[in-house]
């Protein structure tokens, strides 16, 4: 017997018979598993529980929360915790409490996730004070590490002021409170202006309190936007408008101020409910019309730069904070009005004469059409009636044509008076608007500032020739150049048109004249006063014809010597006589 056996009694209550069997005839299979069930932790899937770090190695952690396995997690999960040694206890998340191999699986980093989530939740819910580390810049804000969670800090709620460097926040550990969270996403809004808007609000509430209209504070410019300036008074902001910046007017605001310059503002008008305070910087100093020349006065002649331009006119600057408005219709002596950028341009210098001032309500009219002459001043001496000149064509009516002989002269061709021969319809018909045409001054309405002028005048008038080769009777060639419903157009020699109706137009064959034709023509009406020729082709056969005929009556009536003489009396008349007569007089109606 070995030394390990020899003290070794059995026991005398040891039950073989369950040993043998692994049952006991008091407790049942089922009773002994639930007792050892109930020994472990009842562990519910996708919680975060505690659990004990048994080992801890380079790749992975191995811990137990009183589960019939351990869990392994890798230990990267644990690389913020370099001290993480076996006995600690840390939190795991349960992703699954038994895979395919029979394994506890769970992860720590997860866990603390979930305890991250629920306390960002809670701080939102609370709105609570919570501590946050800037990571990093990214697009409109930064990242900010909280609770291990990647928050996000807009640019607009760093500061009440506006940010221009944000890499002077990267790495700084900041109070910030939750503004926002997207459950679906996870993603968390944090801000730090939120909390000091409420200590700024009741800075601006005392800064308003104390304000009055007219007071003169100090301040610096903390953003310069496209229509004004935002100053910072110590707390509270005002704004001082772009037309507020100077008696000038100011394209950009950067011209006149700088960001973080010191000045000096004046409190023009505020609103205690919406926290607006109107600042003004121009009225620091004295108005510029109090400091224009007392001797100027209306016609005098200044110079200044256009500042605006509109249609209806320009703004000239004399200087800085005194305009004058130059209407479009003190532009030209012309009276067909323009836009006024015909004439001026933004940043031209100009002269101009003064039309009129009024000091006190600060307005000046201008205008630079008065450094030329009135060209109706002398009309007649420049445009006499009967002299000739060269026009430009402007525009058409019904009755006639405008011309412009030059800027601010115009005058009306009537219509009549475009041409000798041509029966003008429209003018349209005769020229082009911008042609030149030769004019003749007809007459001068110098108080309407109107010239009636003649363009067929420059020719002498052809139907004094007409009248005597145009003579009633007289046949001519001419061509068909158009067909009415009251006849057609017939164009003559020397431009001349004549007129023939429907009836003056058939041709001896009995078909009507048509368009394009070229035929002899017989004059039947001339009439000098209204120029009017009136034709007919008819009539140049048919004419001949009727004098034929008259000439073979007037021949039968002749006396022949066999012819049976006929006694005046009525007695001796006899039968064969009668039928003579007869005879006669049907040959003498056929010749008609």
């Amino acid at each position: 017997m070995s030394e390990l056996t020899k003290n070794v009694q059995p026991l005398q209550d040891f039950d073989w018979d369950q040993y043998e069997n692994g049952s006991s005839a008091n407790v049942s299979k089922e009773e002994l598993d639930k007792a050892y069930n109930e020994t472990l932790n009842k562990v519910s899937e996708h919680q975060v529980v505690e659990g004990t770090v048994i080992s801890v190695d380079k790749k992975e952690v191995v811990v137990n929360i009183g589960y019939k396995s351990d869990g392994i997690i890798p230990a990267s999960e644990f690389r913020y915790n370099p001290e993480l040694k076996a006995g600690d206890v840390v939190e795991v998340y349960v992703e699954n409490a038994e895979d395919k191999k029979g394994q506890l699986v769970l992860s720590h980093k997860k866990a603390r996730m979930s305890k991250s989530w629920e306390r960002v939740n809670a701080a939102l819910e609370a709105q609570e004070i919570i501590q946050g580390y800037i990571k990093c810049r990214t697009k409109g804000g930064m990242i900010v590490d909280v609770f291990g969670i990647e928050a996000f800090l807009p640019g607009s709620q760093i500061d009440v002021h506006p940010i221009r460097d944000y890499d002077q926040f990267v790495g700084k550990t900041m109070e910030f409170k939750v503004v926002k969270i997207n459950q679906e996403f996870r993603n968390v809004v944090v801000s730090h202006k939120a909390l000091i808007e409420a200590e700024l609000e009741a800075q601006k509430q005392e800064i308003i309190g104390k304000l009055e209209k007219g007071q003169i504070l100090e301040g610096v410019v903390k953003n310069i936007t496209s229509y004004g300036v935002f100053v910072d008074l110590g707390g509270v902001d005002g704004l001082i408008h772009i037309t507020d910046l100077s008696w000038g007017r100011v394209d950009d605001p950067h011209k006149v101020v700088e960001l973080d310059q010191k000045i000096n503002v004046v409190i023009l008008d505020f609103d205690e409910e919406k926290k607006r305070i109107a600042l003004g910087l121009k009225q620091l100093t004295p108005h510029p019309w109090d400091a224009l020349d007392a001797n100027l006065k209306v016609g005098d002649h200044v110079k200044g730069k256009v500042v605006v331009i509109a249609d209806y006119g320009a703004f000239v600057e004399i200087q800085p904070g005194v305009e004058g408005l130059i209407h479009v219709s003190e532009m030209s002596w012309s009276q067909h009005l323009r836009s006024a950028q015909e004439f001026l341009k933004v940043g031209e210098e100009i002269e101009a004469v003064i039309l009129t001032l009024d000091r006190d309500e600060r307005k000046m009219s201008l205008g630079i059409k008065q450094l030329k002459e009135d060209p109706w001043e002398a009309i007649e001496v420049k445009y006499p009636v009967g002299s000739k000149h060269a026009a430009r064509v402007r525009n058409f009516t019904n009755f006639g044509v405008f011309v412009e002989l030059e800027e601010g002269v115009d005058g009306l061709i009537h219509i009549s008076d475009l041409s000798w021969t041509k029966k003008v319809k429209h003018p349209s018909e005769f020229t082009q608007v911008g042609a030149e045409i030769d004019v003749i001054v007809l007459d001068i309405d110098k108080e309407n500032r109107r010239l009636s002028l003649g363009h067929k005048q420059l020719e002498d008038n052809p139907w004094d020739v007409f009248e005597e080769k145009y003579t009633v009777g007289s046949i001519h060639e001419g061509k068909i150049v158009e067909l009415l419903e009251k006849g057609a157009v017939v164009s003559l020699a020397e431009n001349v048109e004549g007129f023939a109706t429907p009836k003056h137009l058939v041709k001896e064959d009995g078909s009507q004249a048509a368009q394009g034709e070229t035929l002899p023509f017989k004059v039947i009406e001339f009439n000098k006063d209204s120029k009017r020729i009136i034709l007919s082709h008819s009539r140049t056969f048919e004419d001949p014809q009727r004098e034929e005929k008259k000439a073979a009556a007037k021949k039968s009536r002749a006396p022949k010597n066999d012819t049976p003489k006929i006694e005046n009396v009525a007695a001796s008349t006899t039968l064969g006589d009668i039928d003579v007569l007869a005879q006669l007089k049907a040959q003498m109606e056929k010749g008609e």
